[in-house]
This record gives structure tokens, C-alpha cells and sequence, in this order.
């Protein structure tokens, strides 16, 4: 481990080698404020998701947190699974900003930042909610699109909205619209996907008039419309062999004028093979075509939200990334906005496959975590330890819902404040958390002193299936949750104050660059 300052890391951020920079900090304090390109890696979880967002034990990794020493922990554990060469940024975010940089608040900012910089570039044609809530009551012909996952279509979505994803949607296009005439309208529920999508229409040369709904289904709130909320997604349309021909057909065509290179599964191998390099290997297609059958080694990422939320999969900047699908459509399409961020993306032509190379090691879902003494212990013989004062109960869990519900007398805990959580208790611990999360705090708590260690054997389940009491709510003597993300985190559920204020913060993404940050885009 090496400590570096603010400038120093900023600079290898922005060199041309990759390099991965992950921000260890909870949820929360990550929401309020980050550099641009620093990637949520938190260290609650941390080898539980560093090795799929950084596959590649070479690559420099910087880390950096608040100035507290939770990176120094982190640069620990990560030597630990093997990583060779980790940095940790000095005085934390606040050198970052006492060098002059800027933070950014929310999350998968450069996603976002990529839809702003897309608007600025292509000029997507837009409709205000008005216009369309008009166009509903003169029942004027049009097609109105939900370009968000299922799961967010279900939680509230436009009237008459139907839900084909980004991707998906000119994927199964032929099966859903025969009019070539018909005006499409694409909504979201802000601004990045419907103007993603409605870009990418254009860029495959749909002749359909393309709109995308400004500010969507926030937009929709703010002009006093109505949403419809629970509406369960139709299901994806089947494409007959002839619609899976034009959608082929669409990708070839596309991908030739973007200079999207195509790989088979020899260039996978060398790929593979070249250790000086990340790879990641993404299968874009939906969520029921990857579970019934995928790419050894591929891990699913929908196209929608490999675009959306870039973060949550690519750790590793500049890194190599193969997309796979069954025509190349969808694969051209994130493989295009990708590039865009600056990322060397290529769309693999042969999906039935087999990839089994010792050079490359595929994504992992979690590393087996070492925890030596930690026992399980029954609900009830953890309560009544508990009511004798001879352990201290612990919960672990998200604090959304350790705060739904939580075991009568335990405490909310999260890995980076265990120590200060424990204060002066010298006792043995009952852990309320899953299996992998428990292990993670079992190697903290172990360091700082506590041997006897324990997790209730089936959670708060088995907890209230022993018919042992429970409570709600947040103590007031409890610590203000660190892993909740409170940034405009109401803005779906009726605050309106909340919705203006992420899209002043989403439109206003671009003013806030410097030239090292511009310069991250190809746009």
C-alpha cells in the first residue's frame, strides 16, 4: 500500500493506463459528495463486490474515503484477496476538496453526465408532459414507452405506458410496432434513459417521429398528472425467426457506421489470455433469456443499466468490456455508449461458445471469507443470554430495514463503526446479519479484541418464528444511519421539492466539469 495525494491520484484517475478508483465510504456520505469517477465500492461489503468490480489483481487500485482510516482497513483486506498494487488517497475527500475538486453528489454520476453531454450533442426532440397528457385526451395516435427495468415500471410509471427497456425495445421492435409512422415517446423517471434511447432510435435509423418525455415520470408529477403505481409489466414480446433476422441485420448495419469491432471466441481467448489487461464479459440480453441460458463467465447486465448505472458492474477505467446478446443489437448499442466513457468495447459474434482459459479469471460472486470460532446460536438461547446482560445483540442488516423491524434490544451496527458501536462492552456478541456479512464484521470484531462471536442461526425470521419479541422504528440514542442514501431519496414518492432539486443537479451535471473531467467523454 502506498499513500498518494489528492493530485497524484486524480492525475492516474485521468491517465490513459487503467485503473480502478473506489470510494470505501457508506452509501450515505458517497451520496452527498464524490469525485466524478470514483466507483461505490463501501466497506461493509467490500470483498464481497471487489472482486467483480475488479477482476484483475494487476490493475492500481486507489481508494479513498473520509480521512478516517477506513481506506488504510480497506487496502488491508484487498492485499488480503491478492491485489498487488493499492494507493490510498491522503486526507481523504477532503484533500480532494482542499486540492480544488470538485465532489458530486448522487450516484452513477458519469452515466448521467453521458446523457447530458448526449442531449447537448444529438438533440433529441422532446414533449413536455402537458403535450402528452393532451395527445392522451384527443386519443391522437402515438406508442408511449417505458424504458426502465420492470422492476421500476411496477413501481410507478405513465399511464398507458408500456415496458420494453432500453435495448430491448429495438431489439423486439418489429413485434410491437407495425406503423413506421407513429410517434414513439420514450420516458424514464428523469432524464438519461428516454434520451438515451431516443438517440439510439435514430442511430439505428428507425423512420418512426422519436420523443423523449422531458424529465419523465418526475416531469409528469411536477405538471400535476397522475402516475399509475403496482401496474405489472406485459411480458416481452417472442421474436419469430424473421424479426430476429432484422434485428441482426439492424446490428450489422449499425454496428459497421459506429466502428463497433465485432470478436469471436478466438479474440475472447487472447483477450483472456493478456493478463496486462481487464476484461469484463457482459451479457446484455433480459434478466429471463440470461437465466435460461449464458456465456461461461458472463455476467448479466442488462443494456438498459450497463448504460444507466455503469458503476454498479465496471470497476476498472479504459478496461476491456465484450458484450454478448443473440442478434448484436443490443450489444452494439451499450457497446457504442460505453466507448463513450471511455471504455474498449467489443460486441462477440459467437454466443454459444465455451471460454475456459487459466489466463483469465472470470467474475466470482463472492470469496470465501475465513471467520475461525464463529458459532451459531439459536434465537432464543441469543435472547435470553441477551435479557441476562451476558451478550450484546448486533444487528448488521440495512438500517431500512433493521428500522422496518429489528430484535427487542439490539443495536444497528455497520462494519466501519463497530468499534465505536461497542464502546466500552467487553462482552460476547450475537450477530443479527447474513451469513457473509457476519463474517466480514467477525474479522473486524476479532482484531479489536472480541473472541466470542456468534450469529443467530436464521436471522429475524427464525427470531420471530421463537415468537421473541421485536420492535420497530429508529432508537434515538442510535447513530444517524451511514448507509442510507438520503440524497433526494423521496423525489419518486411525492416530494416535489426533492424532484426539482435532482433535476437542477442532473441538468447542471455538465457546468460542473473541469477539462480532465470533460475530456473522460468522447461526445
Amino acid at each position: 500500500m502506498r499513500d498518494i495525494d489528492a493530485a497524484t491520484a486524480k492525475d492516474l484517475v485521468h491517465a490513459p493506463a487503467e485503473v480502478a478508483f473506489l470510494d470505501v465510504r457508506e452509501h450515505g456520505p458517497y451520496g452527498e459528495g464524490h469525485p466524478l469517477l470514483a466507483v461505490w465500492c463501501p466497506y461493509s461489503r467490500l470483498e464481497l463486490l471487489a472482486l467483480s468490480l475488479v477482476p484483475n489483481f494487476r490493475v492500481p487500485v486507489v481508494l479513498i474515503d473520509a480521512g478516517d482510516g477506513v481506506a488504510e482497513k480497506a487496502a488491508s483486506r484487498l492485499e488480503r484477496l491478492g491485489y498487488q498494487d493499492i494507493r490510498v488517497v491522503t486526507g481523504g475527500v477532503q484533500a480532494w476538496i482542499e486540492a480544488g475538486y470538485t465532489l458530486f453528489e448522487g450516484e452513477y454520476v458519469p452515466s448521467k453526465t453521458l446523457g447530458e453531454l448526449a442531449e447537448h450533442v444529438f438533440h433529441p426532440d422532446v414533449i413536455d408532459p402537458e403535450t402528452l397528457a393532451e395527445w392522451q385526451r384527443e386519443h391522437r395516435p402515438h406508442f408511449l414507452v417505458d424504458v426502465r427495468p420492470p422492476t421500476e415500471h411496477h413501481k410507478m410509471t405513465i399511464p398507458g405506458a408500456r415496458c420494453l427497456p432500453n435495448g430491448e425495445l429495438p431489439h423486439r421492435f418489429p413485434a410491437v410496432v407495425s406503423d413506421t409512422s407513429i410517434p414513439l415517446v420514450l420516458t424514464c423517471a428523469g432524464r438519461t434513459r428516454s434520451l438515451i434511447g431516443a438517440i439510439s432510435l435514430k442511430l439505428l435509423g428507425l423512420d418512426n417521429p422519436v420523443y423523449g418525455l422531458r424529465n419523465g415520470t418526475q416531469g409528469w408529477t411536477l405538471a400535476g398528472l397522475d402516475l399509475n403505481r403496482g401496474q405489472v409489466p406485459a411480458e416481452a414480446p417472442s421474436l419469430s425467426h424473421g424479426e430476429l433476422a432484422a434485428s441482426r441485420l439492424r446490428a450489422q448495419n449499425f454496428a459497421q457506421r459506429a466502428g463497433i469491432p465485432m470478436v469471436d471466441a478466438g479474440m475472447l481467448g487472447t483477450f483472456a489470455a493478456d493478463r496486462s489487461r481487464t476484461l469484463y464479459l457482459l451479457d446484455v440480453r433480459s434478466g429471463e433469456e440470461y437465466a435460461a441460458a449464458h456465456l461461461q463467465g458472463a455476467i448479466h447486465a442488462p443494456c438498459v443499466q450497463i448504460v444507466q448505472a455503469t458503476d454498479r458492474w465496471l470497476g476498472v477505467r479504459r478496461a476491456r468490456v465484450v458484450l454478448a446478446d443473440d442478434t448484436g443489437l443490443r450489444a452494439s448499442l451499450a457497446a457504442y455508449w460505453l466507448r463513450q466513457i471511455g471504455y474498449e468495447t467489443y460486441v462477440l459474434t459467437d454466443t454459444d461458445t465455451t471460454l475456459a482459459h487459466d489466463g483469465w479469471r472470470p467474475f466470482q460472486a463472492s470469496p470465501v471469507i475465513p471467520a475461525p470460532g464463529l458459532q451459531h446460536i439459536a434465537p432464543r438461547e441469543a435472547a435470553e443470554a441477551a435479557a441476562g446482560g451476558k451478550v450484546l445483540l448486533l444487528d448488521l442488516r440495512l438500517s431500512i430495514e433493521y428500522r422496518r423491524e429489528h430484535p427487542a434490544g439490539s443495536r444497528w451496527t455497520i462494519r466501519p463503526e463497530l468499534k465505536t458501536t461497542l464502546g466500552d462492552w467487553q462482552g460476547s456478541l450475537c450477530l443479527i446479519a447474513d451469513e457473509s456479512i457476519a463474517r466480514l464484521a467477525a474479522l473486524d470484531l476479532r482484531e479489536i479484541g472480541y473472541e466470542d462471536v456468534r450469529i443467530v442461526s436464521g436471522g429475524l425470521d427464525a427470531w420471530k418464528s421463537a415468537g421473541l419479541a421485536t420492535e420497530t422504528g429508529w432508537p434515538e440514542s442510535t447513530a444517524c444511519p451511514i448507509d442510507f442514501l438520503s440524497f433526494v431519496h423521496d423525489r419518486h414518492d411525492g416530494n416535489l421539492d426533492a424532484a426539482r432539486q435532482y433535476l437542477a443537479w442532473e441538468t447542471g451535471l455538465l457546468d460542473r466539469l473541469d477539462a480532465q473531467e470533460r475530456a473522460t467523454f468522447l461526445l
